[in-house]
């Protein structure tokens, strides 16, 4: 198994950047509409708020879902692959808590796409726009963690 991970060692990484990078998207535009939607449209009320609803539905089910997943996936699979993870430096459990963090949020974000759909989220669009900060500094941590290797 370890030969095997060691071979597939580029194209797992490959993999996991492509993964990042299209949860990462909807990471940060998820919470944009978010503003707009809370911003703009009246709950109910309008076929805007159904056009909302289904962006952000489909936003988070087709593209931030399996790029999470496929994340997680590709991410742990380089964590098993001999000599990638030095368990005894300090980079690897900040970018471990930054993930968690970053899947926290996408929970979050899920769960105000619920409310939404309800009509009834409480949140305003500045809540939103401050929320939107989240992932960025969440990845600079990841990324400065991976390659700086503090």
């Amino acid at each position: 198994m370890e030969d095997l991970l060691a071979a597939a060692y580029p194209w797992v990484k490959a993999m996991h950047v492509v993964s990042v990078i299209s949860w990462m998207a909807g990471l940060f535009y998820l919470p944009r509409l978010f503003v707009y939607h809370a911003e703009q449209v009246q709950a109910g009320l309008t076929t805007a708020d159904e056009l909302f609803c289904t962006m952000e539905r489909r936003l988070l089910r087709a593209i931030m879902n399996p790029a999470m997943i496929s994340t997680w996936l590709f991410g742990l699979l380089l964590v098993a692959t001999p000599g990638i993870v030095d368990w005894g430096m300090v980079w690897p459990w900040a970018k471990a808590v930054s993930v968690l963090a970053m899947t926290w949020f996408h929970m979050w974000l899920s769960a105000r796409r619920k409310d939404f759909e309800a009509g009834r989220n409480i949140r305003t669009g500045r809540t939103y726009r401050m929320m939107n900060e989240v992932p960025t500094l969440l990845m600079l941590v990841i990324v400065f963690a991976v390659i700086v290797k503090f």
